[in-house]
């Protein structure tokens, strides 16, 4: 009779405690959840960043065409007028940058166009199957993310995925199953579960 008390009491502790965990594990993340100010909208403009591979095409000038990539300072380095500031502008903002660069005095009339064919890529950590690099594609999303990194493993707590925006040291909680727009330089973390 004793033992079957002992028994009881002991299995009690155990659920209870097992409990406990599982609460904390819900809770126990001190990140602040993604704000509306750090989520990419699905019809917002692509910026140009550090490591972007880009072609850039101007008509009839097959010796100033090319591929050519952001560098380390910002800049594209174009024949003729050097370096000319990228991070920050679209496609759009960059053509008619260098459209200025190469109408002050070298050609007439240029027309230029420009094709992200390289984004610089997003990171996956944690409890997926293929941590890693990833390269970026144009509407990528969370879940989208980490199927690509081969999805979560059996460990993985498949309710709240962290993100740190690039450029931004705060990393933010999300819901695993939110349709939130990743961007190239993303780092994203899916931690374990704790039951």
């Amino acid at each position: 009779m004793k033992s079957e008390h002992l028994r009881r009491a002991i299995s009690a502790a155990l659920i209870a405690t097992m409990l406990g965990l599982n609460l904390a594990g819900c809770a126990g993340s001190n990140a602040p959840p993604l704000p509306q100010s750090a989520r990419t909208p699905a019809g917002e403009v692509y910026k140009l960043g550090l490591g972007d591979k880009l072609r850039v095409n101007v008509y009839g000038e097959p010796q100033l065409s090319g591929e050519y990539q952001v560098s380390g300072n910002g800049a594209v380095t174009m024949p003729l007028v050097g370096d000319v500031p990228a991070v920050g502008l679209s496609a759009r903002e960059l053509e008619a940058a260098l459209t200025a660069r190469y109408a002050a005095g070298y050609l007439r009339s240029p027309r230029i166009a420009i094709e992200v064919y390289d984004f610089r890529p997003y990171f996956v950590l944690g409890e997926v199957q293929r941590p890693g690099r990833y390269p970026s594609t144009e509407g990528q999303t969370l879940l989208g993310a980490i199927a690509t990194a081969g999805g979560f493993t059996y460990r993985a707590n498949q309710r709240r995925v962290f993100i740190r925006r690039v450029g931004d040291t705060t990393e933010y909680q999300v819901d695993a199953t939110s349709d939130v727009r990743i961007a190239p330089g993303d780092v994203i973390r899916v931690g374990e579960r704790y039951f």
